[in-house]
């Protein structure tokens, strides 16, 4: 052994003065190349990054990359200190959207490399959801005509439903994004200009004409507006799924109070258990004025929801979780806590999320919830942004037009009371809807409103026409942030938020 180490060394003397001799003589090699090899102050030659030593990456090595980490669960020493399979997925997800939609904030559409990107690594960590089966009932035919029943492989159910309604979705957002690539009637102001003193004081601002838009263009917005909409309810509905059948972890009950009325405070309990109770009222009766108070409340009433649900599946009355209410009236205060979550949710879209939904992504251990749980938010998010980028110039148009709340109210009528809302049926009206409409495409559409509008004052008005004058708009989101637009807060996996 004290020979071999001997000669190796050796061997790497007589390769350090050849190479020595050669920047002597500067024959061989190019300046720089010998500038390069040759070694450092300590006699060791310095170390090459692989980009220097191979050039660009390939999408191998990229793809060898990334599966390493998630191999590693995101720890680079090997030492098996990372975090489980179905994080490190999650996170991994997260990240590729904020470094591919973090930076546009403009109605327009993505470069092609960019588009480019996001279609193939999306699709790279998609593709565990092929490998993850369940065992179903299958029949086989022998040779001798014999049919018997078998148990074979195939991708899990909510999987096989859900990941090709999300990549629907997807390439659903983008084509949205393209159609602003021949509009000419708004424009933003560059990086010196942009003078915006609001919440979003980041984001660029954005100029239309003095007149305002034109009626066709205003229109074709609000249309433009409403199919992202649907895209929005649909990746929510397929999210809110997901986070509801995630087991709920025992760190987060062990944190929790014993008693539903500790976890909401005595005026907001008794209003949720009082008689007479409105859900909009409640809300109506709550500040609400800023992003805190809305994820603030949200805590409280999941909270007391998981403490209400222990309660009742608790028999024993002298247990810490027992209950010394009926089921009925227990059962009734959840049903009440669930409507208020479900129409903050619907309201404020861009809210952050609760310590019940980041605590059931960081302990969540099942790998195919991890992907749809991060898909769904990463696509509800960027259908957000681009709702609040739409909403920037009818904002922007507004206030060219010197529009009052009242007419801007009248312009943008609002929608009808928020529902609980279906994953499959969000999709089967996008799949009714036409999939891509330019503004060129929609330059007909106002027409078509004002013709029936003259049948309508005429009397001659059929049922069908009656029904189109009859569809309204979506109300504006409100003005929160969205995952893409603070990404300090939104994009950024759960465990690195806290």
């Amino acid at each position: 052994m004290v020979r071999f180490l001997r000669r190796h060394s050796l061997d790497k003397s007589n390769s350090q003065s050849h190479l020595r001799h050669q920047h002597e003589s500067g024959s061989g090699t190019d300046s720089n190349d010998t500038e390069m090899a040759e070694p450092a102050g300590n006699g060791r030659a310095p170390p090459r990054s692989r980009l220097a030593r191979d050039g660009p990456p390939s999408d191998l090595d990229i793809m060898k990359e990334k599966f390493a980490k998630l191999l590693l669960g995101e720890d680079m020493s090997g030492t098996g200190k990372g975090v489980s399979s179905a994080l490190a997925l999650s996170n991994a997800v997260t990240n590729l959207a904020a470094s591919v939609f973090g930076e546009h904030r403009k109605l327009e559409p993505m470069a092609p490399d960019t588009k480019e990107r996001w279609k193939k690594e999306v699709g790279w960590l998609l593709s565990v959801s092929d490998h993850i089966v369940e065992f179903v009932p299958t029949r086989q035919t022998a040779e001798n005509g014999t049919t018997m029943e078998i148990m074979s492989t195939a991708q899990r159910r909510d999987l096989q439903m859900n990941i090709p309604a999300l990549r629907k979705l997807d390439n659903m957002l983008i084509g949205y994004m393209d159609n602003f690539v021949d509009q000419t009637e708004f424009w933003y102001e560059k990086g010196g200009d942009n003078k915006r003193d609001d919440d979003k004081w980041w984001m660029p601002t954005v100029k239309v004409p003095a007149e305002g838009l034109s009626d066709v263009t205003r229109r074709w917005l609000q249309y433009q507006k409403e199919c992202v909409n649907q895209v929005l309810k649909a990746a929510m509905a397929i999210n809110a799924q997901v986070l509801v059948e995630m087991e709920v972890p025992e760190i987060y009950i062990e944190s929790l109070p014993k008693k539903g009325k500790t976890s909401l405070g005595d005026t907001i309990y008794r209003n949720i258990t009082d008689e007479e109770f409105d859900p909009v009222e409640f809300l109506e009766s709550v500040d609400l004025s800023t992003e805190h108070k809305v994820l603030d409340l949200k805590n409280r009433i999941e909270a007391s929801t998981i403490i209400w649900k222990r309660k009742m599946q608790t028999k024993d009355t002298k247990s810490s979780w027992g209950s010394i209410i009926s089921f009925e009236k227990r059962e009734q205060f959840e049903e009440r806590a669930e409507t208020i979550l479900h129409l903050l949710k619907l309201q404020f879209p861009g809210t952050p999320q609760s310590q019940l939904d980041i605590s059931k992504i960081q302990y969540n251990r099942d790998v195919g919830y991890a992907l749809l749980e991060s898909y769904s938010r990463v696509l509800e998010s960027l259908a957000y942004s681009v709702m609040s980028r739409i909403e920037d110039v009818l904002g922007a148009d507004a206030a060219a037009t010197n529009l009052t709340a009242s007419e801007v109210a009248r312009r943008q009528m609002e929608m009808n009371m928020p529902r609980k809302l279906d994953a499959r049926e969000e999709l089967e009206k996008l799949n009714e809807a036409p999939a891509s409409m330019t503004l060129y495409d929609f330059m007909g559409w106002h027409f078509d409103q004002d013709e029936l509008m003259k049948k309508k004052e005429e009397g001659t008005l059929d049922e069908a026409g009656e029904a189109m004058l009859l569809k309204k708009a979506p109300s504006l989101a409100p003005k929160k942030f969205s995952y893409v637009d603070s990404l300090a807060g939104g994009m950024r996996s759960p465990s690195a938020r806290h």
